[in-house]
């Protein structure tokens, strides 16, 4: 169920989407937790920053405190989020060299000191 809301819905299959909008028929509790997630979706898909404060204001209005405490999270930097969600830089390269650097360190605690750790982090 989580991943038929999470998938874009012309990617579902045809039953899955039938399944789908019989499940949110007969549960209209998940309504709002659908059209909030994949508008949200949308705006990280499309780098639709500017539509950020509209769609914290949508979340509020409803009764979904789980989206509530992700709204109050986004608040505390929205600058931040608005322009991850805006502008085409990230730092995906740097994270990657930083979650290897750390993997290799997590390996090699404790079998060798610090200059086979860096010949290893240069090598690897």
């Amino acid at each position: 169920m989580a991943g038929w809301i999470l998938s874009r819905p012309e990617s579902l299959a045809q039953s899955e989407q039938l399944q789908l909008k019989t499940v949110l028929a007969k549960c209209p509790e998940l309504d709002a937790p659908t059209r909030h997630v994949r508008s949200f979706a949308a705006m990280l898909t499309q780098r639709h920053g500017e539509r950020l404060p509209e769609w914290l204001n949508a979340v509020r209005q409803d009764d979904l405190p789980s989206l509530h405490t992700l709204a109050a999270g986004i608040d505390r930097d929205r600058d931040a989020v608005i322009a991850g969600l805006t502008l085409p830089w990230n730092s995906g390269v740097v994270e990657g060299h930083v979650n290897r650097t750390k993997m290799l360190k997590r390996q090699m605690l404790g079998r060798a000191g610090f200059q086979l750790l860096c010949k290893r982090a240069l090598l690897a």
